[in-house]
């Protein structure tokens, strides 16, 4: 398949986005943007405290043959386990310790249980925030997107997620990727997986990707043998002292249970328009309840998350109600689907539709320099830029 995108050098001198921010205080948002020890504590050790419970507490039923318990336990653990990529994200952008050593110290906690490889991410997302939803400079999120509910993949979402899909890494797309970066293979850039979790898995992206910037992926690469040798140890554990209870409660969360986090991830920009210079019609939020919030990150605040990067996940609440006056009202997580769901099926008669979301405000009545991408500050997205792109 013949690449139909400009190489990314040549995206980063010619793609400039205007990108329209919601007005705010400056001194409002240094506040906001300011970054918590004991807030991040609280985010990434709570997170981890969640899953130790649980899973202890299916060890434990385990161990006493309460299977009916044991069975309950184990599946509220992989449930929550699913999530363990949003701490990747907030942590890949640095935002949630004040402290960078502590930051650099969960992501790699995390990344070891999420399969999680921070330097794709870092690489890809940075990317995704310059040029959101603009397909020749990101290819991270691409539409449409398909807000499935088929059998087979529901199935796969409530049991085992075997082959991947929408938002949900399955466990082929886990070690298929893992298994390419630790030993180098090389990239497919004529396989484009569009029903993949999200556009970064796709091997085209990552080709473009690291065609673009191929000194970093020596970094991907020590990871992913970090992955493969951390999880093989656990597998060594488990077969030297029969415990094979633990690679499942280790090292298959992320693929086991996804359905509530397809139900909580998908609505971020589905069904949504690209190539346009304003946050508000390409990514959605959404009102969850607050365990589910917090296992997510806050990133239910998505659309204000986009708009002003650099303000940890643990603030976006406070700046959504900053500026609520000039910014659609979240959608309920019903609301979400039924918009993504009709949109979607419109799309299949009419393929260029998109939902059009109606705003307080027409971006291009706003005046020249206020509220817009030359504010260094609004502009941040935190820590998460690779030197090869910091300040590019």
């Amino acid at each position: 398949m013949a690449d139909i995108h400009p190489p990314l050098a040549d995206v980063r001198r010619t793609l400039r986005v205007k990108w329209y921010r919601s007005p705010i205080e400056p001194a409002l948002l240094r506040e906001l943007m300011r970054r918590s020890n004991l807030q991040g504590w609280f985010q990434a050790a709570g997170n981890l405290l969640l899953l130790g419970a649980t899973g202890t507490l299916a060890y434990l039923l385990f161990l006493n043959q309460i299977w009916v318990g044991f069975a309950v336990a184990l599946y509220v653990h992989c449930t929550m386990g699913a999530f363990v990529s949003a701490a990747c994200h907030e942590l890949d952008h640095g935002t949630a310790f004040a402290s960078k050593r502590l930051n650099r110290i969960f992501v790699h906690i995390y990344g070891l249980l999420a399969w999680f490889n921070m330097h794709d991410y870092a690489l890809s997302h940075t990317y995704h925030h310059r040029y959101t939803l603009h397909p020749e400079g990101d290819r991270e999120v691409m539409l449409p997107q398909s807000p499935t509910l088929r059998w087979l993949y529901v199935l796969q979402l409530f049991t085992i997620n075997i082959t991947g899909g929408p938002m949900c890494r399955g466990l082929f797309v886990v070690l298929r990727d893992t298994i390419t970066a630790a030993f180098g293979l090389p990239l497919r850039p004529d396989r484009v997986d569009h029903d993949e979790p999200i556009g970064m898995y796709a091997q085209e992206w990552m080709a473009a990707l690291y065609a673009a910037h191929p000194e970093e992926r020596r970094k991907s690469i020590r990871w992913a043998r970090i992955l493969l040798l951390f999880h093989g140890a656990v597998l060594a554990a488990a077969i030297a002292t029969g415990l094979w209870l633990l690679p499942v409660l280790i090292s298959l969360p992320l693929v086991v249970a996804n359905w509530w986090r397809y139900a909580i991830f998908m609505p971020m920009h589905c069904g949504l328009r690209d190539n346009v210079a304003d946050f508000r019609k390409c990514v959605r939020s959404t009102k969850i309840d607050p365990l589910s919030s917090f296992l997510y990150w806050r990133m239910n605040w998505h659309m204000e998350h986009h708009m002003y990067a650099g303000v940890p996940c643990y603030r976006l609440r406070k700046l959504a109600r900053a500026i609520e006056s000039d910014t659609p009202r979240p959608r309920t997580l019903l609301g979400a689907w039924r918009e993504m769901r009709q949109t979607w099926k419109r799309q299949k008669t009419e393929p260029d539709y998109q939902f059009d979301t109606p705003v307080p405000t027409a971006a291009s009545t706003v005046a020249d320099g206020d509220a817009r991408d030359d504010d260094k500050l609004g502009a941040s997205i935190g820590d998460l830029a690779p030197a090869i792109l910091a300040g590019r």
